[in-house]
């Protein structure tokens, strides 16, 4: 097969698309259910003693759940190529799809060339998780600063602007 034929490559293709589609709904899904947790125990935490330690477990436990959460994804990914015969046993596939799944590069583990496809596939899905998942983390700290640092306060970036005489603007 060469690869600017693209010949061969409609199974493969359907395989990953069928995948990340899978994934990304599977990931938004449990993503809101991780912040509805999230904001049930950070919801209460302006009247507990120890909010500010609440906070910070609550954005460790959230970072852990989505890291299993990757981990079921690029189980699902390792499943798909162990049925259909691109790797040969499932310790083989897992190695390899987290090494696609992250980008990491350095398994020296290869797809058939009629399988590469799938194997590409599998990193932009990776792309697209570790998006989600950052802009998820990210809002989930900004809730937790927000729990306890009082909802009275302006934040930093909002002071007023001086003119060059000192005056408020």
């Amino acid at each position: 097969m060469e690869l600017g034929s693209g010949a061969g490559w409609s199974r493969d293709l359907a395989w990953g698309l069928c995948l990340i589609v899978l994934n990304v709904v599977f990931h938004a899904i449990s993503l809101g259910l991780i912040n509805k947790d999230v904001a049930s125990r950070l919801g209460g935490s302006l009247q507990r003693r120890h909010h500010v330690f609440l906070s910070v477990f609550v954005v460790g436990g959230a970072a852990l759940s989505t890291a299993i959460l990757h981990g079921i994804e690029v189980s699902s990914w390792a499943a798909a190529y162990t049925l259909l015969g691109a790797l040969p046993n499932g310790h083989s596939a897992m190695l390899y799809s987290m090494n696609a799944m992250t980008s990491y590069g350095h398994v020296n583990l290869y797809l058939a060339p009629r399988w590469q496809m799938m194997g590409s596939l599998e990193a932009l899905n990776g792309w697209i998780l570790f998006g989600l998942t950052t802009a998820f983390l990210f809002a989930i700290v900004q809730k937790a600063w927000s729990s306890h640092s009082g909802s009275n306060r302006a934040p930093e970036r909002m002071l007023p602007l001086r003119s060059s005489n000192g005056e408020s603007r």
